[in-house]
């Protein structure tokens, strides 16, 4: 279906936030995948293109993640224009026909128009493709089952529905069990809050699996987030993230799912860059003490701490007994991996653990990071 026609207005702040962190995650994803040497393919999925611009001309989502494939200074073209075997490919959806082709006529002007400027030879020709259809129908595909089911095909799907309806149990639980792939995808999470007993809204979720506390309201995309993270099997080592975005009084946000530790750091990377007190979200939802204000703590947070002495308890408890295991534990608490670093530097000092092997303070790359055993003193 065809998200609200948002791009005959200008962007407000909440949209303007919002693609801001598509395109730092696309950023951070796409170069991974092109000096990937296993990868062969790379597949970047907009479902919900819209029309490709604002009323003033901002850039929309296809815009964006086409901008982002070629690279400051073009080095990602300049890259794959030197290897011919990897091929990427582009697929646009929108279901408003009308829409489909203004983006499509807009981004082939793009595609022209660089070309023409540029001296190195594209890598993008015949790369990008156009439908108008109806996102389940497009889902259940076969070609793009056959797509996702290909490990050595790199995807990144980005999702950024209107409202709620589109992304239900089974669409999500396919992109989960999807190999190399990485989504993102947009809900409206205070109108599942607002509407949570009706019909319209149950059909979509699991009954009674939901539970707002309708006194913390900014809470909602948690809530949101939490149930999803539910649907992933318990024997799936997997990460989901989420970022709320408030616009007036209703809160809608993000919900990112990779199945690589790599992917999630880049994702926790980009939230802590636009919200460095929680990492999730627009509308400080912890309640921190602000800048300027008298008890603000520029290194701490309520959310910071709070992971710190969770992870610091699960250590003292035996539960994490490694640094690889408290590495992931941090990230899938959506903080950076160095909050563990400085927990296990401070038991270290303290004499209250002691290390089986080669200590180390590397917080990044953590499926590469030589592992040591943590004992208790």
């Amino acid at each position: 279906m065809s998200k609200k026609d948002i791009n005959n207005k200008p962007f407000d702040e909440g949209t303007l936030l919002k693609l801001d962190i598509f395109r730092d995650c696309f950023r951070e994803w796409f170069p991974v995948f092109v000096h990937n040497t296993a990868i062969s393919r790379i597949y970047i999925y907009d479902m919900f293109a819209g029309s490709g611009k604002d009323s003033i001309g901002k850039d929309g989502s296809p815009l964006i993640l086409l901008k982002e494939a070629r690279g400051n200074e073009k080095q990602h073209c300049k890259v794959l224009s030197n290897n011919q075997w990897k091929k990427v490919v582009f697929g646009f959806n929108e279901f408003d026909t009308n829409k489909k082709i203004a983006l499509e006529a807009l981004l082939r002007d793009n595609q022209s128009l660089c070309q023409k400027e540029c001296p190195i030879k594209c890598p993008y020709t015949n790369s990008l493709f156009f439908q108008s259809e109806d996102f389940k129908k497009l889902f259940l595909n076969e070609n793009f089952r056959r797509v996702l089911s290909n490990p050595k095909f790199a995807k990144f799907v980005l999702l950024d529905q209107y409202g709620f309806k589109q992304i239900d149990e089974d669409v999500f639980l396919n992109l989960v069990n999807s190999p190399t792939t990485d989504f993102i995808f947009f809900i409206a999470s205070s109108f599942i809050r607002r509407f949570q007993t009706l019909p319209a809204v149950t059909k979509y979720f699991r009954e009674n699996q939901i539970r707002f506390d309708e006194s913390k309201p900014k809470e909602c995309h948690r809530v949101i987030t939490e149930y999803y993270r539910s649907l992933v099997p318990s024997d799936r080592d997997y990460y989901v993230h989420a970022f709320t975005i408030q616009k007036g009084k209703n809160y809608y946000g993000l919900i990112f799912g990779t199945n690589h530790s790599l992917g999630m750091e880049k994702f926790v990377k980009v939230c802590w860059k636009h919200d460095s007190m929680s990492g999730d979200s627009n509308c400080n939802i912890d309640n921190d003490y602000l800048p300027g204000t008298l008890f603000f703590e520029q290194d701490n947070s309520n959310k910071k701490s709070m992971v710190k002495d969770e992870i610091e308890r699960l250590i003292l408890e035996g539960t994490i007994t490694s640094n690889i295991q408290g590495l992931q534990y941090a990230l899938k608490r959506g903080c950076e991996p160095k909050l563990f670093v400085e927990v296990i530097t401070q038991l270290k000092k303290t004499g209250k653990v002691t290390i089986i092997g080669k200590f180390n303070r590397q917080s990044t790359n953590i499926h590469r990071i030589d592992e040591y055993l943590i004992e208790l003193a």
